[in-house]
């Protein structure tokens, strides 16, 4: 596959210059382990001079903090954007690549181009931009911070959405994870198209 599994590894001490950079793009995804729905990443160039105060990793938030984030991440940043990979992607490459197709996606919509692309994790996607892969960046870096929590609100909401599609699954509660309550209703109501069948909770349900 068309994707780098680059990584850098960086003194804590780097941190700082890194942050300094005016134009720099922080990349997070979301939707790695559900069984169901896309894989959603962001992507966000902050604004040094319109500071956005309590970023941090989406997960450590509230859902009412997020939301709330996310509508000052949009309004305050020089440029955000989203990229996707779709399920019939992510059965057909693999969760990993469809996550950095989705990362390179997002980078590529950006209305400006960054000086640096900074990537949560271990893998960055293929990009036409210096790249750097930062374990736990999205509580180390505020723009990977900022880009994990739209690209989660982006992605709960289109769960709630699907909730209406595809009644009696629970999307809306546990947005596609593989919860005992899903689970059991794979089990009632068998798979919809938008579950992965690559995944094995959901591929021995096929039949």
């Amino acid at each position: 596959m068309p994707y780098s599994n680059y990584l850098k590894v960086i003194k804590l001490s780097d941190y700082s210059h890194i942050n300094n950079l005016e134009l720099l793009a922080g990349v997070d995804e979301v939707g790695r382990g559900p069984l169901a729905g896309p894989v959603v990443a962001a992507a966000v160039i902050l604004n040094p001079e319109n500071i956005i105060n309590g970023l941090k990793d989406s997960k450590k938030l509230s859902h009412k903090k997020r939301v709330i984030l996310s509508d000052e991440i949009k309004s305050k940043s020089l440029a955000w954007s989203l990229g996707r990979a779709e399920v019939d992607e992510i059965d057909e490459i693999n969760i990993l690549q469809a996550s950095l197709l989705a990362m390179k996606r997002a980078v590529e919509a950006l209305g400006k181009k960054p000086e640096m692309v900074v990537v949560d994790g271990n893998f960055t996607p293929e990009v036409n931009y210096k790249t750097i892969a930062i374990v736990k960046g999205d509580s180390l870096i505020p723009a990977i911070s900022a880009a994990s929590i739209i690209a989660k609100v982006a992605r709960d909401n289109e769960m709630v959405s699907l909730d209406e599609e595809y009644p009696g699954y629970g999307f809306s509660s546990h947005k596609g994870y593989p919860t005992k309550q899903h689970i059991e209703a794979l089990a009632r109501l068998g798979i919809t198209e938008i579950h992965r069948r690559s995944f094995s909770p959901v591929a021995k349900y096929i039949a």
